[in-house]
């Protein structure tokens, strides 16, 4: 028998397209024909010097020691597949094949590591007869394909393994069939599930569970339910990126992370659909409309902070019969028709029995397996042995085989073995867990967790970690810049620190408008930062420069949303949309200034995107704050402020409301001189008093809106006044 390949490894993956229906179509003759093709898999695979490590069912996984070997062993298995006389019951019988290549761990004649997960996900894409290779396989054949084979490729695909995206290729050969359906991948439906940074490590039997329970007609809504760093969010994205085919209308995740208000929660849910509100329907009725008849999939994520809103998640259900939603939560919606699925713990050996297991055993356990995974992506030449697999799984253990605390354990093995990671670990979650009484005790270990990486930050990082708090939703390097050294004392080069923060998993990457890439945090992580912050005695200070920091950037954005970069413009205020919530919120608070002259600018970014609730909401309250004017500025802020919250008044058919602010605008316009400003609300007046044959009410407020915005050269205000003149003279 040929010994399991070591090192670089291709794998070669298949299985029977539509084998169940073939199954419960006879079963006696698909038991024939299942036994001769296992024969003609076995055989060509052994033929070309292939290892089979494992079959189940109709699936083969074999692996080789080289590419060409492999794609050698998959070309000849579909010629046999192809020539073979299958039954006329079944017809015939259509494998598809994957082939990849990388780094495994072979133990006990079974693989693990990253490269099975990514060759499984490339063969879920395929089709019968079809035989697809990642790039790095078609990088080790293309200088030497079996004779007539040539490659096509497929171009970039993201696979369902939600991991970087794959550029796909498939083999070709003159005696195969080469038309095929497009490829089974996210690309292929419409989602706006987001790239992860990692794989998933585990967790088969939670997503079987999860994917089954969506499945049943009964289940509308299904909340994954556990305490903070447990995965839910992650298994989530999973379990989604496999129900993909079964939604006509998509799958769609709603980030609900960093907002706290329950009355934006439609506005996350509208967003990513790209549903609008109008003066005719608020925001919850044009998403029933929307998704009255579509089959659809929310992914409802970090619900816990809004659970206030989860009426509307029931309205929504009702209203549409064929959506369905996957919330993550630290607790229950509490919704009628709510299935609730609690998130286990990764699976860890029984602790009496350690010294016992085998390190094949032992790393089989998922919670040592992702510890292993994660502790080879910060320090390539890790490896467990003898006499380093009792502390592996004894940290795993002390952190409660939380997935989060795992991960951050093993980015520090770059600084600490496991035998010396186990002792400070040990020795110091003991001076941590006295937390709240009232948190669960799985939460009070990941915080100490979260302190512990702290702890090993040097001063200046610390100081980062906290200032970088302030933040929501992402941050760019240029925001951290101006925001976290805008005095120049912060201890540490900001982009030694982000980076370093970046390494130790207190930050993730992710890619914004234009490739641009911004700085996150998960959640548990940012609730600790940000009491780091509070402790620090900077919170106010932070605040108040990343409020002027984005005022300065709506500022600078204001004009381009009416000219020829509106678009690349709407994507950067998009990205930031939740920074400039939260400077909202403090400056209404601590600086209305900065909160009246910020929610003026953004007005205009409000109004394009039909956010008019959201707008409202914050004009109003900048309003509110607004009190009479002392100097020039303080009038023109104002007068801004009057007038865009008259136009979404206008907007919510609140006409009377509309009329007030607007002309108190005017009032203000005409006192500071400000003719552009003056054309402008005379110009929005004008429509309000133009009722069916009232000229003479109408004519007034454009006439005079006309002549002004002539003199001053404002063609956009000419155009739209000359346009409602001639609506009134109909």
């Amino acid at each position: 028998m040929t010994a399991p390949p070591t090192g670089t490894v291709t794998f070669l993956f298949t299985d029977i397209e539509g084998s169940t229906s073939l199954w419960e179509h006879d079963a006696p003759t698909m038991q024939e024909a299942l036994a001769r093709h296992d024969e003609i898999l076995q055989n060509t695979i052994e033929d070309r010097g292939g290892y089979v490590f494992k079959t189940v069912g109709d699936a083969f996984c074999a692996a080789f020691d080289t590419a060409t070997d492999a794609t050698e062993a998959a070309l000849a298995a579909q010629r046999a597949l192809l020539e073979e006389g299958w039954a006329d019951e079944i017809g015939s019988i259509r494998v598809r094949m994957a082939l990849h290549a990388g780094a495994a761990e072979e133990r006990g004649g079974d693989y693990f590591g990253p490269p099975l997960n990514r060759v499984a996900r490339l063969l879920s894409a395929g089709h019968g007869g079809q035989i697809l290779l990642s790039h790095t396989t078609q990088e080790l054949t293309r200088d030497d394909l079996p004779e007539g084979a040539s490659l096509r490729d497929l171009g970039q695909k993201r696979l369902k393994d939600l991991f970087r995206p794959e550029r796909v290729f498939q083999l070709l050969s003159p005696d195969l069939p080469t038309s095929f359906p497009p490829l089974k991948t996210l690309d292929a439906r419409i989602n706006n599930l987001p790239t992860q940074l990692t794989s998933l490590v585990g967790r088969e039997k939670e997503l079987s569970e999860i994917a089954g329970l969506l499945r049943r007609p009964e289940v509308r809504l299904l909340t994954l339910t556990g305490a903070g760093g447990t995965g839910k969010t992650r298994l989530g994205l999973q379990v989604a990126a496999d129900l993909l085919d079964e939604f006509d209308s998509g799958v769609f995740f709603v980030a609900l992370a960093p907002i706290s208000d329950p009355k934006l929660v439609a506005s996350a849910i509208a967003e990513p659909l790209g549903v609008r509100e109008s003066a005719e329907r608020t925001l919850t009725e044009a998403l029933k409309e929307h998704l009255r008849d579509k089959e659809l999939l929310l992914l409802l994520d970090n619900f816990e902070q809004v659970v206030g809103a989860a009426p509307l998640v029931g309205q929504l259900l009702s209203t549409c019969p064929r959506l369905k939603a996957l919330a993550t939560s630290r607790m229950a919606l509490r919704v009628y028709g709510e299935h609730e699925y609690a998130v286990p713990l990764l699976a860890l050996p029984d602790p009496r029995r350690l010294p016992a297991i085998a390190i094949e055993a032992l790393s089989q356990y998922e919670s040592v397996r992702l510890f292993i995974e994660r502790a080879q992506a910060a320090k390539g030449d890790f490896e467990v042995t003898n006499e380093s697999a009792p502390a592996v799984a004894e940290i795993c253990m002390r952190l409660d085989e939380l997935p989060l605390a795992i991960e951050l354990a093993a980015a520090r093995i770059k600084l600490l073995p496991p035998r010396a990671m186990l002792e400070r670990l040990g020795s110091h979650l003991k001076l941590v867990t006295g937390g709240a009484r009232d948190l669960p005790e799985r939460q009070r270990t990941l915080r100490g967790t979260i302190e512990w990486s702290h702890t090993l930050l040097e001063e200046g990082e610390r100081v980062l970690f906290a200032r970088l708090a302030v933040f929501s939703g992402g941050r760019t390097l240029e925001a951290i810049e101006a925001v976290c050294d805008a005095k120049g004392d912060l201890p540490v080069a900001t982009l030694d620190g982000v980076s370093s923060l970046l390494d130790k998993s207190l930050l993730r990457q992710e890619e914004g408008p234009e490739g641009e890439p911004r700085f996150v945090m998960l959640e548990t992580i940012h609730e600790y930062a940000r009491e780091r912050l509070e402790a620090s005695g900077e919170a106010e200070e932070t605040r108040r420069l990343h409020a002027e920091y984005f005022l300065a950037l709506a500022e600078g954005a204001e004009p381009e949303l009416t000219g020829p970069d509106q678009l690349a413009c709407l994507e950067r205020l998009e990205a930031e949309h939740d920074n400039m919530r939260v400077a909202l919120t403090w400056s209404l608070k601590s600086e209305p200034e900065t909160a009246f002259r910020l929610a003026g600018m953004l007005a205009r970014f409000w109004e394009i995107r039909s956010d008019i609730s959201e707008g409202s909401r914050w004009l109003e309250a900048a309003l509110r704050q607004s009190g009479r004017p002392n100097t020039g500025t303080e009038a023109a802020t104002r007068a801004k402020l009057l007038s865009e919250a008259g136009t979404f008044a206008f907007y919510r058919a609140d006409f009377d409301r509309a009329i007030r602010l607007r002309g108190e605008a005017l009032e203000l316009f005409r006192e500071l001189g400000d003719d552009s400003g003056v054309a402008f609300a005379l110009m929005c007046l004008g429509p309000q008093h133009n009722q069916p044959g009232d000229y003479e009410h109408a004519a007034p407020f454009f006439e005079e809106a006309l002549a002004l915005s002539r003199s001053i050269g404002d063609r956009r205000n000419i155009v739209i006044t000359l346009h409602n003149l001639t609506d009134v003279e109909r």
